[in-house]
């Protein structure tokens, strides 16, 4: 299958308004104070993220944030398949570890600075809020070892 790279309007685009309030709204479920800013901020943090994972076949990691929004969206499977699909990827994959345990802090940080400097290099902006390195409040979900699959379900 071939990656359509497209830029970061574009993939925005691929999430209606409907969509992303929707999304906002799930996310709201467990992140009560989500402002409206911050989920339409997520929504795109979220998108940038997961078209970055079909460009490169590095194991991306979202934060703790990003991921309140990925899992919103995965549990939309239509919309969630039709987005997957025009990026060219027939399902980007949710894939956690299951041995967190003995997770590497270190290696988490290093996972979060690959994943944002794989979003830069996709065009994307990154929004510190929504990443722990780059001043985000909350820890990265990057411990718990959850991942996207790059190579999972593509072909």
């Amino acid at each position: 299958m071939t990656i359509t790279r497209l830029n970061p309007s574009e993939v925005l685009n691929l999430i209606s308004p409907d969509l992303r309030d929707r999304l906002i709204q799930d996310v709201r479920k467990t992140w009560t104070d989500l402002s409206d800013d911050m989920g339409t901020r997520g929504v795109t943090q979220m998108a940038a993220f997961l078209a970055a994972s079909v460009q490169t076949d590095a194991a991306l990691t979202p934060s703790l944030r990003v991921d309140l929004f990925w899992h919103a969206f995965v549990q939309r499977s239509v919309p969630y398949v039709a987005f997957s699909r025009a990026l060219g990827a027939d399902y980007i994959h949710h894939v956690p570890e299951d041995d967190v345990a003995g997770a590497d802090p270190e290696a988490g940080r290093a996972a979060m600075a690959a994943t944002t400097a794989a979003i830069r290099a996709s065009g994307f902006d990154i929004d510190a809020e929504f990443w722990p390195h780059e001043g985000a409040a909350d820890c990265s979900q990057c411990h718990a070892g959850c991942t996207d699959s790059p190579k999972s379900g593509k072909k």
